[in-house]
């Protein structure tokens, strides 16, 4: 998109645009979404940036009415394969903190100058830029919904200390932390200063995880519902009301997860395109997993896509444009950890349920019928040390094969495919499920090139439909 493409967007409140880019406004030093509600300012006035970053670097602060740090991520780091798109899905995953930039550039194979001068090129900021942007969502998010005293936010966010802490809160939102948290939307910082009662503890951490277009939300449900591996997910419910839960295996600890489904989408302005949210609620043993935690269930639901992109390439084909119509926004569900899908393809959801009873980590603290992290890698390598899955197992416990984030899809490929009696049913599945790949063909299918790059996609339509039965 040109500048001028871009400024037609923002006049026009075009939602599709939310997370693509966004506009900065010169004569007030803020920065917003493309469909942020607020008087379309003068095109003169006006700046664009391909990331929250990039303009936080030029000193725009973000907008309070439309919160431009809330919004979906750019579905270009989903298709693109190439060392940026890798980055940026390794600092979403909170690599950047965990292990900074040497680890970052480590896993993708460049040197730390190499990465830097890429997304600086492309993004307009640095690794610590963009992981510096995230940390600033992640606190607006620990001070509006939870009632974590400040110093605890600021370290479970990700911030080295409570000065860095404050003063990145002050620049990007032109606010202290407290009077960001008395400014937290419905009452809730309000009543908080007016002495209100502090939440009960465990209560856990309400989130709306935002997605851009419409969202098939039952196929989706329904899908998990399928796949749920006793003792680690859960689907209850009416269909229309019904609730996901699971646990997480997180780097710092590890959390339980509700995420409702939601079947309609939220009424737009005139003028744009709708969006919405799926409901959720975190329960973390540890804080600093939130933005972890977030993004690995942004992965699940797929709700980075862009449907507009996806359903105006697939609509056009004689066969899909019919399945796309009943279905707009269809995603293609992901995984929160790489061996899931594996396991399932392998061994059944009857065997992974087996495994996990054998291998899983107990809870601490048993939930209902939640009682079990997946296994790690190790352990199922020990446990079952024959065939495929056994030489999976020990393939990711040794970093041979690399299933994460910012793992070279093609390489990853290659490498699953060396395992001896691995199916290549199954690599076509982890390359869709835990690679997150939008474009992947099953082995001997008939899957028109016409439908790239989103054949996995069309293949879930298939699936959907009923006209595809493997």
């Amino acid at each position: 998109m040109d500048e001028d493409t871009r400024y037609e967007a923002v006049r026009s409140r075009d939602g599709r645009f939310d997370g693509v880019f966004f506009f900065a406004v010169e004569t007030t030093g803020i920065y917003c979404r493309p469909s942020c509600p607020a008087v379309t300012p003068k095109r003169h006035n006006v700046r664009f940036f391909p990331t929250a970053a990039a303009a936080q670097g030029s000193g725009f602060r973000a907008c309070r009415r439309c919160r431009p740090d809330a919004v979906p991520g750019s579905a270009e780091w989903n298709v693109r394969a190439d060392a940026v798109g890798r980055a940026m899905r390794l600092i979403a995953d909170g690599v950047v903190d965990r292990e900074g930039v040497a680890g970052l550039a480590a896993r993708l194979g460049y040197s730390a100058r190499q990465v830097q001068r890429q997304l600086t090129a492309e993004l307009g900021a640095g690794p610590v830029a963009l992981a510096r942007a995230q940390r600033a969502h992640t606190a607006r998010v620990l001070l509006q919904t939870t009632d974590l005293p400040v110093t605890e936010i600021a370290f479970a966010s990700g911030f080295a200390s409570v000065r860095q802490f404050n003063d990145t809160v002050r620049e990007v939102y032109a606010s202290t932390p407290t009077e960001l948290r008395t400014a937290a939307p419905g009452g809730r910082g309000a009543a908080r200063g007016r002495g209100a009662r502090r939440a009960a503890p465990g209560a856990g951490i309400p989130l709306r995880l935002a997605h851009r277009g419409p969202y098939q939300a039952a196929a989706v449900f329904d899908q998990l519902a399928r796949e749920a591996v006793s003792g680690v997910e859960e689907v209850s419910g009416p269909p229309g009301g019904r609730t996901y839960r699971r646990t997480l295996r997180l780097p710092y600890g590890t959390g339980i997860v509700a995420v409702r489904e939601r079947t309609h989408a939220v009424r737009a302005a005139a003028g744009t395109r709708p969006g919405g949210w799926l409901d959720a609620r975190l329960h973390l043993t540890d804080h600093r997993d939130l933005t972890t935690a977030v993004q690995r269930l942004r992965r699940l639901f797929d709700l980075d896509a862009d449907p507009y992109a996806v359903d105006e390439r697939l609509g056009a084909d004689p066969r899909l444009g019919p399945l796309v119509a009943a279905r707009p926004g269809l995603r293609s569900p992901g995984a929160v950890d790489p061996l899931e899908p594996a396991v399932r393809a392998l061994a059944g959801r009857a065997g992974a349920a087996e495994l996990v009873r054998r291998c899983g980590k107990v809870l601490d603290a048993p939930c209902g019928t939640l009682t079990h992290l997946f296994p790690e890698p190790a352990a199922l390598a020990e446990a079952a040390p024959d065939g495929p899955l056994g030489a999976l197992a020990a393939a990711l416990a040794d970093g041979t094969v690399r299933l994460d984030p910012g793992a070279d899809r093609d390489d990853a490929q290659h490498a699953l495919l060396a395992l001896p009696g691995m199916d290549p049913d199954a690599v076509a599945a982890l390359r869709t499920r835990a690679l997150g790949d939008p474009d992947v063909a099953p082995p001997g299918a008939e899957v028109s090139d016409d439908w790239r790059p989103w054949r996995s996609y069309a293949v879930q339509h298939l699936r959907v439909a009923g006209e595809w039965n493997r």
